[in-house]
């Protein structure tokens, strides 16, 4: 069986110290089935190629080294002993991944921490592959998590084309990716194409699964199937797995584009005052309406406050909102009452399942899109992603972006010191924090930005809410 894991990122040799294996060295390691075996076939600045070679001794493999052994497949005797197990990927390469890159799968690298946690170029190749459903099973299941799919079908045997094509792909996955996902999305879904395992799948399997796929599996369109095979479709285990990701998934549900939980309207001199998600709102729709936006996307629309704004004003063509979690798109659906839009408006709108921190085709193309109160609410680490995904990917002619000043805490008087405004930021930055990001990926991207305050400027710690207008310039249209 054989893997290969390839980037272009510069130097390329970088691979090596990510996967903590030397590119001058071959590597092999004794696995319970086999020999596994690291080797580099390329190792250049440009280009660098790892491939993980699994050598299977069948003798090995029918033994079970004392485990509890799956049945013979189809109820076949010799199955163990005469099958397609040491040439098809299947979980015996997803165990010696898990053996061989065991320090990259958990996003380690002592070397080059940071670049661990940076997506990169990657392109994954393995050439045998069980597919069980065909390639379009290959492509429902990579293709969410932001992989371009070539999955190409094996004749049964070239010579003779009118038998057709065989249960077998080759895969090849390209995308920019951080190498621990790439590697948790293989060990994952391997097993769950071919739709087999070689070894009795126990109770413990299901905290395997919830570890590996952490961060992506519990929004994954294909959850449910994943879960199944990957538990060998035992369904007391296929149960507690997917109540397991419905829980993971209502605790980790942002509250992006929803008024902060410490976000009082104001009242001066008796009169009441917008309160400061309003005002971001305003201020949103007048930078989109400066822009001469008629497209526009909210990403991370959490259950749709700004949405209602932009579908009330027709200069709005056409408004996306997308959000990772279901149960938020639901309730954008219910605020904006989709179902008694008469059919013209109810056209303009569009509301998608998307994670921002992979790449999304159907988000390209579009001539703003907004980011009110999300980026606070992503994990420092996974920010490199987000920025490729909307700026790099995506790339709108105009990208607003909102996000508290931490530094006008200290306005809020029952906000105790150091404590964040939502109980789910992951941070918040000062305002030179925050110029730094914005300077950092307007060059980075080719982009002009301008940074302004929502709500009442302070003397002393400037304003609540911090906004920036990033603009595409004209040579990078």
């Amino acid at each position: 069986m054989l893997l290969t894991l390839t980037t272009t990122h510069q130097p390329a040799t970088d691979l090596g110290h990510l996967l903590v294996k030397h590119p001058d060295r071959a590597h092999s390691f004794d696995v319970p089935v086999g020999t596994a075996h690291v080797f580099y076939p390329e190792a250049g600045e440009q280009r660098c190629t790892a491939a993980l070679l699994l050598d299977v001794d069948p003798l090995r493999l029918a033994g079970g080294r004392g485990r509890r052994r799956q049945p013979a497949p189809e109820g076949f005797t010799l199955g163990r002993f005469v099958n397609d197990r040491p040439y098809a990927a299947s979980s015996l390469l997803s165990s010696a991944l898990s053996r061989v890159y065991r320090s990259a799968l958990r996003g380690e690298s002592r070397e080059r921490p940071e670049l661990a946690r940076t997506p990169i170029p990657l392109e994954v190749n393995v050439p045998v592959l069980r597919c069980r459903g065909g390639a379009d099973v290959a492509v429902r299941l990579f293709a969410p998590l932001g992989w371009a799919v070539s999955a190409t079908a094996i004749p049964l045997d070239e010579q003779h084309p009118e038998w057709g094509d065989s249960r077998y792909v080759d895969l090849t996955l390209t995308g920019t990716v951080r190498v621990a996902d790439a590697l948790n999305h293989l060990y994952v879904l391997l097993p769950v194409l071919d739709d087999a395992k070689h070894y009795w799948v126990a109770p413990d399997e299901v905290d395997k699964l919830l570890r590996a796929g952490a961060g992506w599996l519990a929004d994954h369109p294909e959850r449910g199937m994943i879960t199944r095979r990957y538990l060998a479709h035992r369904r007391a285990l296929a149960g507690l797995a997917l109540a397991r990701l419905a829980e993971q998934r209502l605790a980790d549900e942002p509250a992006a584009a929803e008024p902060d939980a410490v976000d009082e309207t104001a009242t001066e001199d008796g009169v009441r005052q917008p309160s400061l998600a309003a005002r971001r709102r305003e201020a949103v729709l007048a930078v989109l309406t400066e822009a001469g936006a008629s497209r526009v996307l909210d990403l991370g629309c959490g259950g749709g406050a700004l949405l209602a704004a932009l579908v009330g004003d027709r200069r709005f063509t056409e408004v996306v909102g997308t959000d990772v979690a279901t149960h938020a798109l639901a309730l954008a659906a219910r605020r904006l009452r989709l179902d008694r839009l008469p059919e013209r408006q109810r056209d303009r709108v569009r509301l998608w399942q998307s994670a921002l921190t992979y790449r999304d085709d159907r988000l390209r193309g579009y001539d703003a899109a907004v980011l009110m109160e999300v980026v606070e609410h992503v994990d420092p680490a996974r920010l490199p992603a987000l920025e490729d995904a909307v700026f790099g990917h995506a790339r709108p002619g105009t990208v607003v972006v909102t996000t508290p000043n931490v530094e006008y805490n200290v306005r809020y008087e029952g906000l105790p010191a150091g404590r964040f405004r939502h109980p789910d930021h992951r941070f918040e930055w000062t305002r030179a924090e925050f110029a730094a990001w914005v300077d950092r990926v307007a060059n980075a991207y080719g982009y002009r930005a301008e940074i302004r305050g929502v709500g009442d400027d302070d003397p002393q710690v400037g304003a609540p809410t911090q906004l920036a207008v990033f603009t595409r310039k004209e040579e990078s249209r």
